[in-house]
């Protein structure tokens, strides 16, 4: 294989991994033809950051983290605590406002507290958001279009990323698989990372809704850096250094009781 830098060969490394299951530094090394201890550093760093699980002689792959969940999965994990989520988040967007919402079950929660609203305009990648939408009289569902993952039923893509640069919006509304204060936001998705770094652009305020388990993880994919969010939406479980640094870097925390 030709010659890789640091990263490149650290983001090979969980590909490797999650392709087969489990790697071992002896296979590493001869592969990227580096030392065993370059590669057993690149390990202890990939460790660390929760993408792959340090094994005797090797890694293997973080089924609890780097396994991406389906939308049925998603649904099924804290659905009641998803469901205050989206009422709270819901209670920050007013009428008349213009408001992108990214895919998700989290998400979908919020779009469905929004029945009340009126003359709300809300573009989603999320077919599931749109669906949800569709029956609220007074408020317009726009849709990115670009490619259909099913996994997620979410659009993706340079057609999905052209939708959006038409315009402005006045709010967006992210779930994310990760949020680490050093390396901000992150999925593990790039496509849905890219579309999401787009989403940011062209939107006044972010506000992100996460349940607390997703923090101190990092997906392989980064949207943005957390002092980026204006407003973040979770439960009580999230650290409380976490809650002092967001703070201090200025992001409104809203904590659900």
């Amino acid at each position: 294989m030709e010659s890789l830098n640091t990263i490149e060969r650290q983001q090979e490394i969980v590909r490797l991994t999650q392709t087969q299951g489990k790697v071992s530094v002896a296979e590493l090394a001869q592969r990227f033809s580096v030392s065993e201890v370059t590669i057993r550093s690149d390990l202890a760093t990939l460790d660390s950051k929760r993408l792959v699980v340090r094994s005797r002689g090797g890694a293997m792959v973080n089924d609890d983290l780097s396994r991406e969940l389906s939308l049925k999965e998603k649904r099924q994990k804290h659905s009641d605590l998803k469901q205050k989520l989206g009422r709270a988040v819901a209670a920050l967007i007013a009428d008349d406002e213009r408001i992108i919402l990214d895919s998700g079950t989290t998400t979908e929660e919020v779009a469905a507290c929004l029945s009340e609203h009126k003359n709300l305009i809300v573009m989603t990648n999320g077919l599931n958001i749109a669906s949800e939408l569709a029956g609220f009289e007074k408020v317009e569902v726009m849709m990115t279009g670009g490619l259909l993952r099913k996994k997620s039923m979410s659009f993706y893509g340079a057609q999905a990323e052209q939708a959006l640069r038409h315009f402005q919006f006045d709010k967006v509304v992210l779930g994310v698989d990760g949020f680490d204060l050093r390396t901000g936001l992150s999925t593990h998705f790039e496509a849905e990372a890219t579309l999401n770094r787009l989403m940011c652009e062209v939107a006044r305020e972010i506000i992100v809704v996460t349940d607390s388990s997703k923090f101190e993880r990092r997906g392989f994919h980064l949207i943005c850096a957390a002092n980026q969010v204006h407003t973040l939406v979770t439960d009580a479980g999230i650290p409380a250094g976490t809650v002092e640094e967001l703070t201090r870097m200025g992001v409104h925390v809203q904590i659900i009781s």
